[in-house]
């Protein structure tokens, strides 16, 4: 028996003879927050299945900024690095699509692929991210990643003392404007011909005081050569020159439209996101959660942070009682 069998790896009483294929822990998601947390399960010497859909949200994107160690590293490279620490500690990687997860009882759940195979585990992290919904507005795509961007956190920092469009209508328009006012003050709102939908004389009122105006005019593209924006061009023939764009978008989680962590029944906030508490545990008993999907900031290294905590308590939650103390108090 190997030393990772003897921990609770891949053998146990309850589990069919079948050649079913068995885990200690089933992660859904390959993002920083499934990579990290992966990496960690398997430095306890769980066996580890990483199921990803080769689909993350922040492809395009030129730099995860802010991410110790790796200053303006690509998307890419960044799942890849993590992607071979995780072979080389013996992860299961599966490149596949996740269609349904399910809650057979509280040691063993289910993840079914698209291809019809399904995966046991006894315990789950779900890492499945959230969708953005993109603005309408021809030419946007062009220059997403090097001079359109949705988080300011993230990119706020390269557009210093540049002009700065805000698109999007509401609070959240009018709280990303004024969230880029750390590093410029040459910003302006655009509707895209939509109602400004100012419901509090507050919003107005901090926009008029630092000379924030909003255009309301509807947007027929933006004018860009390469990836670079040259100004952003109106129904009507005006245009406006610009440097960066920022997008106030709505977003949902990724599982909103295909339903895949329906039967679970995990406790959701308002904006559908999964509620856990500080060690990354949901609602449901040994189901965990983990990066953008939980609420909180959508920051790559708070990602891969979160995926560390919630393998950290997976692994506390696997370990037989005979090797634990008792708690005191």
């Amino acid at each position: 028996m190997t030393q990772r069998e003897k921990d609770g790896g891949t053998q146990g009483s309850d589990r069919p003879a079948s050649g079913e294929r068995w885990f200690d822990v089933a992660i859904v998601g390959g993002g920083p927050a499934g990579l990290s947390g992966a990496i960690w399960l398997s430095r306890y010497l769980h066996s580890v299945v990483l199921v990803d859909s080769g689909d993350p949200r922040n492809w395009e994107t030129h730099g995860v900024n802010g991410f110790l160690g790796h200053p303006g590293i690509r998307p890419p490279e960044l799942r890849e690095l993590g992607r071979q620490e995780c072979r080389d500690l013996g992860v299961t990687l599966v490149d596949a699509i996740a269609d349904t997860v399910g809650h057979e009882n509280d040691e063993h759940f289910t993840v079914t692929l698209r291809s019809g195979e399904t995966l046991h585990a006894r315990r789950l992290l779900l890492c499945i991210g959230i969708r953005d919904l993109w603005p309408d507005v021809a030419g946007l795509a062009n220059i997403y990643g090097a001079n359109a961007h949705v988080c300011p956190d993230c990119d706020g920092y390269h557009c210093r003392d540049k002009k700065t469009v805000v698109l999007g209508a509401g609070r959240k328009a009018v709280g990303l404007a004024l969230n880029l006012t750390t590093w410029t003050r040459d910003v302006m709102i655009c509707t895209n011909g939509e109602s400004p939908d100012f419901d509090r004389a507050e919003y107005a009122e901090k926009l008029d005081a630092l000379n924030i105006p909003v255009l309301t005019e509807p947007i027929s593209r933006v004018k860009h050569e390469g990836d670079a924006i040259y100004s952003i061009e109106f129904e009507r023939g005006m245009c406006l020159d610009a440097d960066k764009v920022f997008f106030a978008i709505g977003q949902e989680p990724a599982d909103a439209t295909n339903g895949l962590c329906l039967g679970l029944h995990c406790e959701r906030d308002a904006e559908g996101r999964v509620v856990t508490d500080a060690h990354g545990h949901t609602s449901v008993r040994n189901v965990f959660a983990a990066g953008d999907i939980t609420p909180g900031p959508q920051l790559a290294v708070a990602a891969a942070a979160e995926g560390a905590v919630a393998a950290l308590s997976i692994h506390k939650s696997l370990v037989p009682k005979e090797r634990k103390l008792e708690k005191i108090g």
